[in-house]
This record gives structure tokens, C-alpha cells and sequence, in this order.
């Protein structure tokens, strides 16, 4: 027999901004009796509080200390509706039957997905890896369909006639959760949580509805959003000893307007749950009764009616006319304490919001909170604190794929994946964790040895194999040109040494992923190799690696995914990265210490019952808050309210009752971006209503807010500014340490960019190569150099008749180093081929008149003409001897040609100075110390430009009969470098604009685009 109540429920509410924890614990501390509905000799231990999140439940504990001032006191059961639990069931045993005690364990969130996802590929054949994001979505919707208590069956019943075809595509598809799935629970002996939540709910509400318990029950701060809460809330209002506590219900609101909130249109209202849960618990807004303690202060009134007229139903509005004359009573005092702030830009919104943070601290005792779902603000606003030294308590915490472990291991199956490519591999063994066993220090130091000499420039072949072939490249490359053997040898061996360690560390993840295996020996092995590279020689890898919060968390996550991998069974080698990082991209890591105690970041739910002192609602942007009522992917809108769903607006409504509370706090500052990534924002509707209000009451704000984001933008601002005409660099070297040997090369980087010779053989900062270079730039010119050289070497006069498949079996010898390397079989050597085909017919016309042809001749002469003589150095790729005793000097160029006007007015000086080196006597054949070539004017300089493109090759020279273009050159040359002997001569960045549109190798050195953006272009 029942004994619940036969009167009206209980209910309360606390208007809106009110402390909704705080209120709620101070009146239980100070009147358990309620004002006399309760029993007044009722211990606080003997109330059971229900509310809505385990949040919620820590920030209640922490109001009940304040509220006793910190004295000793037995707190009440406070237990969260969404994790109810079997423990937590105050059962009659007579009275329900065992099922309601014997429900099944739920299955981890995890391992339905990786179930989820394993009959999705068998199924519909998707990729591995693309079914993991798919089962996320499913779980997502299946989640929502058992929450909001509808029948799955309904599925098979929804697509009439009239929808397009794709939506009988998608129900087929879905037929996974219909048909198979329950299946697959039932056989496991696994439920769905959300189902499961549903039932314990139930239990409860009929175990309190058939023997009510001795002690109150309070359930405050739900919105009963989920129909099973809402049941149990229903029970709870009807106790003899219960009451409900609800958030922030309008009593202003009319009640034309309160009327019109029930159609499913208004789902964006703030007081849509409200309205929806009232006709739940079957009360009207005349049955509930302000909590104790909780009424309005004439300030919070006039706040209340400000936004209640502003967030009013759009079918309403036009009430607005007919009452403005009374808001304008109340706008000066509901106004007061309630800021907006609109900012030019995302850094500026960030920067003002900690400012205003920061500046609560300067109070004692005071906090304040940043509310916002904008995660991307709230990381931003996070970053600026520090730089008070400030960490702040977020509530969203730091995704954990971010941590230093999770990334570590993200980049350690990344290297093993890629073969050991140079970026990965270098990426994860510059991780602050990667030591391989060894001093972390030292072992960087010589990661940085093993950079410089065997990962710069081209890629070698894959795998550790191809590290060990290319310290043997290295080897033979040194003993090739005569280094010294003790000294090379050493150098390598150390290199070896490093890719040994290296092997052994990642060992077991390279066996693992050789093939297809089960995921958790991927898994298990990964974290293995992982713990090896961590290792130091005072320290063991798992110690290091799964230390502090972020270890034991991606331990944790590591220990989830042993345990359900089975359910997933193998992958191939090359998704285990992939199916890696999708199942820890959901996860994140809240840190549980270390944060400041007055300052939060909170979401919009975890910010619901808590409270601040100074309230800052961020974000406020059509499309962030709120966030769009995004399409479902599954179901259109019929088919959700076929099968009894609440409109994708309900979530608007939720996130609009939200920022109602904050917006009713005492100190309440809004803010928002003018600009989000450079586009243009639109203010949430809530602004847009609140400004409206404002201007037809014709309230304007006297303080200047916008000072706080002025204020963030002046803190980077820096203290002198530097003139731009002085910051474009001036070295001025004494002449001692100028050069005094340069290359023709040199010469034409002097013109254009004479800081870069400063840098380069003044300071002696070398270019480094890239990484993982593409062949097709600098190796590709030496490949294809060093076959016409040989080739001319073999044929300096004539040529053979099957030169062809001379020049074709020459470049096959000369590619033989660099085949294996990714793009050069496939890309390059065809390109050859064309080459050669266009040089032999190129040379069979170009050979008449030749006496005899030089390769890769070196020369150099010394300019006397100076006060301090300057050699001259250069090397021809070819010099033509002509039978009538001139030469052509010939520049091979796989790249970009210089125009003949540039060649003339000296901007590309190199084949004119070879050729006043050829005038001089000053070239020999090979080397310095090889025979002399006698010296001769120079009748033409040709460039040939070699591409194995559509166009093999191209033609351009540049003629010089009598040597006038020679000798002026070279007077040019005179000229420049005795300005570079006095001291006063700087060298310049980039002192001709015309150049400018070109990336230099010292650019960043010089600071380009600091002065040029500053405006320096004068000089």
C-alpha cells in the first residue's frame, strides 16, 4: 500500500544567480526542519541529497564545511542521479522482487566500441579504423534514444514513402543496434548503462513509493531532462519527508507566455525543461515555494525580470512594446553588476577574461569563473594566467592524446609505423621521455650528432636496416675522400652505437607490427617499447613513464584497452597508430591538485548548481553558445518525434536556462569575439535579445569595459619601440675577418643577399639540409652532374657511335647509391633517360668545331687590384676548347635560368667571372694541382637547362665575341669588393627589393619579415 502524500508535491526553487549550493546548504545547517516540514528534531545525517552530477556532489560537501565554519559535523547522504548504484538502493526486501538487485554489470564504454565498430566492418566492409568513429557515433545515439526512454523497435516503422531513399540506407544500417547488438549484450551478459541508469532509477522511485524512507529526501538542482530522473523526482516531491529543489524556475514570466513554452517549437527556451518537468510532477508554478533563505534582494529581482523579458518566447516579443515602460523602472538596478564586452579578436577575448580573473585575487577571499562551452577559449584564458604564475581549475581538464606519456607513445608507434622516416623517428627521440636507457642528456646530445650527419638531406631507406646502410654510405663516402680513418671510424661507430640502442628499445613493437595481430599484443608490445625508450640509467621506464596524473591516467587508458581488445581481435599492421589515437582522442585528464583555489574555468553543466563571486560567461557566439542544433545523422526531425525524441533544440533550451543563471549572478560580465579566426562572428541570440532590451529601455553603461581587453593587448606590448629604419641588421666586421677567398657562386649571393656571406663564412653558421629532402633538389643536380660528368670525361672529343647507351649505362652506375630512395626509381631516373636522349642529340651537333671538352674544371685567380688580394675560385661544369682557340664555358641547370639581361647587368654574374678566370689562365683540369688549361676568351657561355620534362632540355646562351661582357664582369667585381674593404660597408639583408619575393637561408637570422613588415623598404 502506498504512503505517499495525497496533497499537492513539495517543490521549491531558488530564483536565478542565487548560490545554489551555498543557499542550500546554509538553510539545512541552520533550519533541518525546513521552516517546520520537517521534523525539527531531524539530524543533518539523516537527509539523503540527490543531485545531478558527481561535481555537483564534491562542491555540496565543500558548502556544508563553510557552512558550519569549518566545525566537525556528520554530512548527509549526497549521491549523484546519474551513477546510481545498486549499493545506493534503499530497498524493502519484501517488497521488490531480486531482478531489480541482479541487474547485469553495464559493458565499459570502450569495449562497445570496439565490439560496435568490429560488426560494423564485418558488416558493411568499412575500413577498420573509419568503424571506430562510426561505433563512437552509434554509442553516442544509442545513448540518447535509451535516455530519453524511446523504443528501439519503432526503428523499423520510420521511413514512409515520402523520405528520400538514404534514410532507408541509414535504418538498415542501424538494424546493428536493433537486431545484433541486443543479441551480442544478452550473450556477454552485459547491459547498456543508459538502460541500466533507467532501471535503478526506477527501482528506486518504486522502492521509495512502496516504503518511503524515515529520513527527508531532498532531490535539488534537476532539471529531469531524463524521463527515468524525472520519475524518480516525481516520487521524491510526493514524500512525506521529501522535497524538490528546482533551478531557477521564472515566476515572472506571464502566463500567456509560460502557456506557449509547452509546444515542441519552443525547445530553444530556457524554461522549456521546466515547463516539461512541471507537467511531470504535475504541479504548476502556483505549487512551488521560494527555498528558505532564497528571496530575491531588489537588486536580483530586477535582474530576474530584465532577463525573463529578454529570453521571452519569440511568439511573445511583441509584448515587449506594452512593457518596456515598465522595465525602464527597473533597468538601472537590474543592469548594475552586468558588463559586456566585445573584443576585436579570440586573443583578445582570452586576455581580457584573465585580466578580469587576475584582478579578483587583489580581493581576499573573492573567486570568480569563467563559464564557457568554447573549449578553445577556456585553454586560451588558461595559458594567458600563467603567465601569473596561475593555474587555474578547469573543469573540461587538458585532453589526455596532449599529455607528455600519451603523446610520447603516440610518436613511438608513429616512428615504428613509418619505418623509421626521419621526421617521426626524430620527432619521438626528442621527446623530453625518450632516454633509450642512458643519461637523457647525453643521449640528446648524441641524437643531435646522429641528426646533423645521417638524417639531413635525402631520406634513407627504410627501416633500421636502411640507418645501418647509411652509416656504411657514410663509411665508404669518408674514405673516398681521404678523412682520416681513426677519426671517421669513431664518428660512425658512435652513430651505430645510438641506432643499436634504438633497435633493442623498439624491438618488440617493430616484431608486433611486422603483420596482422591481435590488438592487444600491439598494444601490449607498444607500451613495452615505450617503457624501454623512457628507461635512464638511474631510472626504469615504467617509473618514468607512467608517473604523476597524466602516467596514471594513460596507464590506466592503456590497462581499458588490454582488457577490451579482445573484443576487437586483430588489425593490420598500419591502422594500429590510427585505431590508437581515435580511442584516446575522447579521453581527458582533470588534475585533481595544484590549482588555484578562487579562480575556475567551467563548463555551462558543471557551472549549473556552482556559483562565483564574479560570474564571466565567455564565448557568447551563435554557433558556440549556443551551439548549432546540429542535423542528426541518423534520424531527420519527423522520424524523432515519430519515435518520441525531443527536437535537437532541447540542448538550445538547456545551454539557454544555463546562461540565465549566470547571467542573474550579482557580478555578471559577458564577452565575446568580434572576429573568430579572422572571419567575421555573429552574437548569441541571448546578446542580441539583452542588447535589445537595453536600447528600448535606453540604459547605457557609464563604466568603460572595454579597458580590460586595451589592458591585455598593452601587456605585450613592448616598453621602447625600436626604429624601423635601425632594424634591419648593420654587421660591420673588421676587414681581418672578411673573407678573402670566394666563389663565383658567392659572388651573385654577395649582390642579392650580402648578410647571407656575413652568416655563412664570417660567422660560420653552415646551411643544414632538410629533413627527409626531396632528391629532386640538390641530389638530383649531383646525379645528373656527375653523369655528363663522367660521360665527358670518357668522350672528351669524340663521341661513340652508341652514345646513347653509354651515357644510359653511366647514369645507371651513377644512380645506384640513391634507386632505393623513395621517388628516384619512380620519378627520376625516366627523367633521365629523356635527358640523355636530348644531350646526345644536343652533342652530335655541338661537337663540330670542338677540339676537345673539359669536365668539372677548377679554377682560381687572385685579384691584385685590391689592397688586400681576394682569390677568385670557380668551377665550370664544362669548358668547350673550339678549334679556333676560343671557348665556351657551359653551366648545367636543373633548376630556373637566369635571363640574359640579368647575366648582363651583372645580377648573375658566374659563367662571366668563370670566364675571366678561362682569360687568365687561372682553370685546370679536375683540381688545383691538375694540368693547366691554356688560357682563352670566351666566345660563348651557355646554360643548358635539363628537366626530362615535356621538354627534355633548353638552350640559352649568353654570348660574349669580343669579351667586353668578361672584362666589365670582372670590373664590376673590383669594384664591389674594394667597397667591402672598408670597414664602414655593411653587410646588408637583402638590399634589392627585387629580390625580396625569394626565401633566403638567413632570413629568419636577419629578422626579414620583422623590418620589412615594419616598413623598412627605404634603404
Amino acid at each position: 500500500m502506498s504512503l505517499m502524500k495525497a496533497d499537492s508535491p513539495t517543490l521549491f526553487t531558488m530564483p536565478p544567480g542565487t548560490p545554489f549550493l551555498e543557499r542550500l546548504a546554509q538553510t539545512l545547517v541552520s533550519d533541518p526542519s525546513l521552516g517546520g516540514r520537517f521534523a525539527a528534531s531531524r539530524a543533518l545525517a539523516d537527509f539523503t541529497i540527490l543531485l545531478p552530477t558527481r561535481r555537483a556532489v564534491r562542491a555540496l560537501g565543500d558548502a556544508f564545511l563553510r557552512a558550519g565554519d569549518g566545525a566537525a559535523m556528520v554530512l548527509p547522504s549526497i549521491r549523484a542521479l546519474g551513477d546510481v548504484d545498486e549499493e545506493e538502493l534503499v530497498l524493502d526486501p519484501a517488497g521488490l522482487g531480486a531482478e531489480a538487485l541482479d541487474l547485469p554489470p553495464a559493458m565499459p564504454a570502450l569495449e562497445r566500441q570496439l565490439r560496435l565498430a568490429r560488426m560494423i566492418a564485418a558488416d558493411g566492409g568499412e575500413d577498420e579504423v573509419r568503424a571506430l568513429g562510426l561505433a563512437a557515433d552509434l554509442g553516442r545515439f544509442l545513448d540518447m534514444v535509451l535516455t530519453e526512454g524511446a523504443d528501439l523497435a519503432q526503428l523499423a516503422s520510420l521511413v514512409p514513402q515520402e523520405f528520400a531513399d538514404h534514410w532507408q540506407i541509414t535504418l538498415d544500417f542501424l538494424k546493428v543496434l536493433t537486431a545484433r547488438w541486443p543479441e551480442e549484450l544478452a550473450r556477454l551478459g552485459y547491459m547498456e548503462q543508459a538502460e541500466r541508469r533507467n532501471r535503478l532509477l526506477r527501482a528506486q522511485a518504486a522502492a521509495w513509493q512502496a516504503a518511503p524512507p524515515s529520513g527527508p529526501v531532498i532531490a535539488a538542482g534537476s532539471t529531469g531532462s531524463i524521463p527515468a530522473t524525472a520519475g524518480l523526482l516525481q516520487v521524491v516531491a510526493n514524500l512525506p519527508l521529501g522535497a524538490v529543489v528546482l533551478p531557477g524556475l521564472d515566476l515572472d514570466l506571464d502566463e500567456a507566455s509560460w502557456n506557449a513554452i509547452g509546444d515542441p517549437g519552443t525547445a530553444s527556451h530556457p524554461q522549456y525543461g521546466m515547463r516539461k518537468l512541471l507537467g511531470h510532477l504535475r504541479a504548476t508554478r502556483e505549487d512551488v515555494e521560494p527555498w528558505p533563505g532564497s528571496e530575491k534582494s531588489s537588486g536580483g529581482a530586477a535582474r530576474a525580470r530584465l532577463l525573463s523579458e529578454a529570453l521571452r518566447p519569440a511568439e511573445t516579443t511583441e509584448k515587449w512594446l506594452s512593457r518596456l515602460a515598465g522595465l525602464k523602472d527597473c533597468a538601472a538596478e537590474g543592469f548594475k553588476g552586468l558588463s559586456v564586452i566585445e573584443t576585436p579578436g579570440e586573443r583578445d577575448e582570452a586576455g581580457a577574461i584573465a585580466l578580469l580573473m587576475r584582478d579578483v585575487l587583489e580581493t581576499p577571499e573573492k573567486t570568480a569563473a569563467l563559464v564557457t562551452p568554447d573549449r578553445k577559449l577556456a585553454r586560451r584564458v588558461a595559458m594567458e594566467l600563467r603567465r601569473w604564475n596561475v593555474e587555474v581549475n578547469d573543469s573540461g581538464g587538458e585532453p589526455l592524446r596532449n599529455t607528455a606519456p600519451a603523446a610520447f607513445l603516440r610518436l613511438v608507434a608513429q616512428m615504428v609505423a613509418e619505418d623509421f622516416a626521419p621526421v617521426p623517428l626524430l620527432a619521438c627521440l626528442k621527446h623530453p621521455l625518450a632516454a633509450a636507457g642512458g643519461d637523457p642528456a647525453s643521449f640528446r646530445a648524441g641524437l643531435r650528432a646522429f641528426e646533423k650527419i645521417l638524417l639531413r638531406g635525402p631520406r634513407p631507406a627504410s627501416g633500421i636496416e636502411g640507418l645501418y646502410a647509411a652509416c656504411n654510405a657514410l663509411r665508404n663516402e669518408a674514405l673516398r675522400e681521404g678523412e682520416d680513418g681513426e677519426k671517421r671510424e669513431a664518428r660512425i661507430v658512435r652513430l651505430e652505437k645510438l641506432i643499436a640502442k634504438i633497435e633493442r628499445c623498439v624491438a618488440p613493437l617493430a616484431e608486433a607490427m611486422k603483420a596482422r595481430a591481435e590488438v592487444a599484443a600491439l598494444v601490449l608490445a607498444h607500451a613495452e617499447a615505450a617503457e624501454r625508450l623512457a628507461a635512464t640509467a638511474e631510472e626504469k621506464g615504467p617509473g618514468r613513464l607512467w608517473k604523476g596524473e597524466a602516467g596514471e591516467a594513460v596507464s590506466e587508458f592503456i590497462r581499458e584497452l588490454v582488457e577490451a581488445a579482445p573484443s576487437f581481435g586483430e588489425i593490420a599492421p598500419g591502422a594500429y597508430v590510427y585505431f590508437f589515437e581515435e580511442l584516446l582522442s575522447g579521453r581527458v585528464l582533470r588534475p585533481r591538485w595544484g590549482v588555484h583555489p578562487r579562480l575556475f574555468i567551467w563548463g555551462p553543466l558543471e557551472a549549473r548548481l556552482q556559483h562565483a563571486d564574479r560570474m564571466i560567461l565567455g564565448g557568447l557566439n551563435e554557433g558556440i553558445w549556443p551551439a548549432e542544433a546540429n542535423i542528426d545523422p541518423w534520424l531527420n526531425r519527423p522520424m524523432r518525434a515519430a519515435m518520441g525524441l525531443e527536437p535537437p533544440e532541447r540542448r538550445i533550451g538547456l545551454s539557454a536556462h544555463d546562461f540565465a543563471e549566470g547571467a542573474s549572478a550579482l557580478e555578471a560580465i559577458l564577452t565575446r569575439a568580434l572576429k573568430i579566426e579572422g572571419a567575421p562572428a555573429v552574437a548569441s541570440r541571448w546578446w542580441l535579445r539583452l542588447e535589445s532590451i537595453r536600447s528600448g529601455v535606453g540604459y547605457e553603461e557609464k563604466d568603460d569595459v572595454s579597458r580590460w581587453w586595451r589592458w591585455a593587448q598593452d601587456l605585450d606590448k613592448p616598453g621602447t619601440l625600436i626604429d624601423p629604419l635601425l632594424s634591419r641588421p648593420h654587421p660591420a666586421p673588421p676587414l681581418v675577418a672578411r673573407p678573402d677567398r670566394l666563389s663565383v657562386t658567392e659572388i651573385e649571393t654577395l649582390i642579392r643577399d650580402p648578410y647571407s656571406i656575413y652568416a655563412r663564412r664570417i660567422l660560420r653558421l653552415p646551411v643544414l639540409d632538410p629533413l627527409d629532402a626531396d632528391i629532386a633538389a640538390a641530389e638530383r643536380g649531383n646525379i645528373i652532374h656527375e653523369a655528363l660528368e663522367r660521360f665527358v670525361d670518357e668522350y672528351p672529343e669524340a663521341m661513340p657511335d652508341n652514345a646513347f647507351e653509354k651515357l644510359i649505362a653511366i647514369g645507371e652506375d651513377v644512380f645506384a647509391d640513391a634507386i632505393n630512395r623513395p621517388g628516384v626509381a619512380a620519378f627520376w631516373w625516366p627523367r633521365f633517360k629523356r635527358i640523355a636522349r636530348w644531350i646526345v642529340e644536343h652533342e652530335r651537333e655541338e661537337r663540330e668545331g670542338l677540339r676537345r671538352s673539359y669536365a668539372e674544371a677548377k679554377g682560381e685567380i687572385s685579384i691584385g687590384e685590391l689592397s688586400r688580394a681576394v682569390t677568385l675560385v670557380g668551377k665550370a661544369d664544362r669548358i668547350d676548347m673550339r678549334d679556333d682557340g676560343t671557348i665556351d664555358i657551359v653551366d648545367y641547370k636543373t633548376g630556373a635560368l637566369p635571363s640574359v639581361k640579368q647575366v648582363e647587368i651583372g645580377l648573375a654574374p658566374q659563367l662571366p667571372l668563370e670566364a675571366a678566370i678561362a682569360s687568365r689562365g687561372g682553370f685546370r683540369e679536375k683540381s688545383k694541382d691538375g694540368p693547366p688549361i691554356a688560357k682563352a676568351k670566351t666566345s660563348s657561355m651557355i646554360y643548358l637547362r635539363l628537366t626530362g620534362g615535356e621538354t627534355a632540355g633548353e638552350i640559352r646562351p649568353v654570348p660574349d665575341k669580343g669579351g667586353d661582357l668578361t672584362e666589365n664582369t670582372y670590373g664590376w667585381l673590383v669594384d664591389l669588393l674594394r667597397q667591402y674593404e672598408d670597414e664602414r660597408t655593411p653587410y646588408l639583408s637583402r638590399p634589392r627589393p627585387m629580390f625580396w619575393g625569394r626565401y633566403g637561408d638567413y632570413d629568419h637570422l636577419a629578422r626579414v619579415k620583422e623590418w620589412s613588415s615594419a616598413g623598412d623598404d627605404a634603404e
